[in-house]
């Protein structure tokens, strides 16, 4: 699990690719992040400037993590290219 400090930008990043490992864009991408407090937000390319589409098959969000704890998120399309991946990474209090 990567850990961060409290306040850090953290860039979740997805990679869509089909059977033969090209990158591809999928028909729909979400995104959904989880707060250590059990907040979940949900993104969706086209719709929320937060999802950011790099290049082909490639998007990321930026995370400002303001709480300490565990963060939860997953990654999601549907349609051509239908995939989904889940990670968590850890935000360390301040000690100030």
């Amino acid at each position: 699990m990567n850990v961060f400090d409290e306040g850090d930008l953290v860039r979740c990043s997805a990679v869509f690719m089909n059977s033969s490992d090209v990158a591809l864009d999928p028909t729909a991408v979400t995104f959904k992040i989880k707060t250590p407090a059990d907040v979940t937000t949900t993104y969706t390319y086209g719709t929320d400037v937060a999802l950011v589409k790099d290049s082909t098959g490639h998007y990321h969000v930026d995370v400002s993590a303001t709480a300490a704890g565990v963060w939860s998120y997953r990654w999601a399309s549907t349609g051509t290219g239908q995939a989904a991946g889940e990670d968590q990474f850890l935000i360390e209090t301040s000690r100030f």
